[in-house]
């Protein structure tokens, strides 16, 4: 019997490499847009921005230009790495006690009340205006196009706007009229456009080409366009005149202002870094981020590398390390502008030595925080508060009527000069509020992260940014840069990030095998819940669910791939050759793949080959891969190889 030619392990495809650039995303369109702005001469920011506002279009069930981002990027002109904080804060009408007379305790998880200021617009402004190259139209466009033109509706897009179908008749019409075609939901596959959403961008791109031909008068005239122009305006009129059924079961108008739109910008900042033995990983600190370096500090105290990555002794020791971790999130974090997060504590060797000693060979159920003197609160639900499903909620919240979870997308970018950056775009998701109808998108509802209780740090409080769950990742070795990172997940993000980090750092594995490598999940993924039940891929050997039992993990197992378990996707930089290597993981909807392919024939088999050669890590759609659907995919592979070989 022959032998294996290849001896490495199974991945969903192999790793790339490449000298001119990466580009890997959520969805094969954004991914082909921004390596064709890197093939026109733009650098990685510019592609960042095309990449950002096609995934708006493509996307419309993870992100909308309504929601918010993180932007981490390393410029080599600078040396050095920058976040940008594509967090809008709390409107000036967003007090605790406008909350209280409304009836609730808790922000809804949908609506115009958890609308925060929209930051990503300004965001990918500030990214183009003072990193990238190009002009405006040159980023815009795609999205535009793919908007007033239509793009394959993903299967996930079509089953979130059925989800909330009940809710667009009944209460949000504005939404039905664009999610709807002839009175039903969007079909899967057939090309889908947003003409309201085109005609949006199209007008805030003309208004700012009548600046002059200058770039950057242009990409300022845009940043005026949005928060005092057109765009202000109507968001402002909609949350006045407009009440909107939410998650609390009520209508309710929203607190957002065009005055909130004019005293909001984007900033630059200097991110929260950690040092893990030679690697240096940088986070955004008023995120979660934060949460996956004090991962990493209380682990640097084992031997991961001795470990089975797949072995119940190396799960185990993460996931009871992860909750200690998570703890501290629930009592100290908080916008690092309004409060005192102390963070020079939490990662410290001595905190770390301390918490490191409350890990057993026992699975613990409880909340465990630590304890710095002077700092952090806890939260604890009223009696009867449980968590709500139905009504489009994005994140999982508190309330009486029903929850619908939402995503996120990312991207990773590095182009031939070593110019890195990397975001996570969230919110704005279409179920999370009704469309603005002068607009084509809705707001956000990342204030459903505050609490309304006075004295926490995460407490609601006007200006304040949100704890949310966003985070991104850029890391150096031994002071050189190394690697971007992200991923989809929700609250279950630094878990991810730091499962891949161990792959990469402590066992050797390639960026390829680390995002496809088997995931589990601590938590039920939300902010404030509690962190008792462990969720497998169905991968894990028996063997070692058993033994995580029996040490008293509560196991539920999940399928071979749940995207639950998030879509990593990541590059490096071999330090050797300075090749730029990308990896990204499969988990989306292998139909889609294939009708994709039949919609655009032979060029676009070619042109991902093409791509291959030139370094796109790209997910075109992702592929969700047991063995049922590789079979599935090794005979549609070969009847298109049939057709050319014919």
């Amino acid at each position: 019997m022959a032998g294996n030619i290849n001896p490495n392990p199974f991945t969903t495809r192999p790793e790339i490499d490449g000298t001119f650039g990466v580009v890997a995303s959520t969805h094969w369109i954004a991914t082909a847009v921004g390596m064709g702005v890197l093939e026109r001469g733009g650098n990685a920011f510019d592609a960042a921005v095309a990449t950002a506002f096609t995934l708006q279009v493509v996307e419309p069930h993870l992100n909308g230009p309504g929601g918010d981002v993180p932007v981490i990027l390393y410029d080599v002109k600078k040396g050095k790495p920058e976040i940008i904080c594509g967090q809008g804060p709390a409107p000036a009408g967003a007090t605790i006690a406008h909350y209280k007379r409304e009836g609730l305790d808790m922000v809804p998880g949908t609506g115009l009340l958890a609308a925060c200021i929209p930051g990503m617009f300004d965001s990918w402004m500030i990214l183009l205006r003072d990193y990238g190259t190009m002009k405006l139209a040159d980023v815009l466009t795609p999205a535009i196009s793919y908007a007033e033109h239509g793009h394959p509706l993903v299967e996930r897009a079509n089953a979130t706007i059925r989800t909330v179908e009940k809710l667009f008749r009944d209460h949000w019409p504005t939404s039905a009229a664009i999610y709807f075609r002839d009175g039903k939901p969007a079909e899967t596959g057939k090309l889908f456009t947003n003409k309201v959403l085109a005609a949006t961008y199209t007008r805030v791109l003309k208004e700012a080409e009548s600046a002059g031909s200058d770039r950057v008068a242009q990409i300022e005239k845009a940043r005026k366009v949005w928060s005092q122009g057109f765009v202000a305006q109507a968001i402002d009129k909609f949350c006045r005149t407009q009440k909107v059924m939410d998650t609390s079961g009520t209508p309710h108008s929203g607190v957002l202002t065009g005055q909130d739109m004019v005293t909001w910008q984007a900033a630059v900042e200097a991110p929260l870094t950690y040092d893990y033995g030679r690697y240096t990983v940088c986070k955004a600190p008023w995120s979660q981020g934060p949460v996956t370096l004090q991962q990493l500090a209380l682990l640097k105290g084992f031997n991961l590398a001795g470990m089975d990555v797949v072995g119940p002794d190396f799960i185990h020791l993460v996931v009871e390390c992860s909750k200690l971790a998570y703890a501290d999130r629930e009592k100290f974090y908080g916008d690092p502008k309004f409060v005192d997060v102390p963070f020079q504590t939490l990662l410290s060797d001595a905190y770390n030595a301390e918490r490191r000693k409350l890990v057993s060979d026992k699975a613990s159920l409880e909340l465990r925080p630590g304890s710095v003197e002077g700092f952090g609160a806890i939260v604890k639900l009223k009696p009867g508060a449980k968590l709500i499903a139905g009504m489009g909620a994005g994140e999982p919240t508190v309330g009486r009527m029903g929850e619908v979870v939402g995503d996120t997308v990312h991207f990773d970018i590095v182009d031939k000069a070593g110019n890195m950056v990397t975001a996570t775009p969230s919110g704005g998701w279409l179920q999370s509020s009704p469309v603005i109808p002068e607009l084509g998108f809705c707001l956000g509802t990342r204030a459903q992260m505050f609490w309304l209780e006075e004295g926490h740090p995460a407490s609601l409080e006007p200006g304040k940014r949100p704890l949310h769950t966003l985070i991104a990742s850029l890391a150096f070795r031994e002071g050189r840069l190394w690697q971007v990172l992200g991923c989809m997940g929700a609250d279950g993000q630094p878990q991810i990030h730091l499962q891949v980090y161990s792959a990469l750092i402590d066992h050797g594995l390639d960026i390829q095998q680390a995002v496809a490598a088997p995931r589990w999940l601590a938590g039920r993924f939300a902010l404030g819940d509690a962190r008792e039940v462990l969720n497998l891929e169905g991968r894990f050997p028996d063997a070692t669910v058993a033994e995580l039992a029996r040490r008293g993990h509560v196991i539920n197992r999940w399928e071979a791939w749940n995207e639950l378990a998030g879509h990593a996707h990541g590059i490096t930089i071999d330090p050797a050759s300075g090749a730029l290597v990308g990896g990204a993981e499969g988990e989306a909807d292998l139909l889609h793949r294939i009708r994709v392919g039949q919609l655009l024939g032979d060029d676009h088999r070619a042109g991902r080959r093409q791509h291959a050669f030139d370094g796109i890590a790209a997910d075109p759609d992702e592929v969700r891969v047991d063995q049922r659907v590789r079979a599935v995919d090794r005979a549609a592979e070969a009847a298109l190889a049939q057709g050319e070989e014919g």
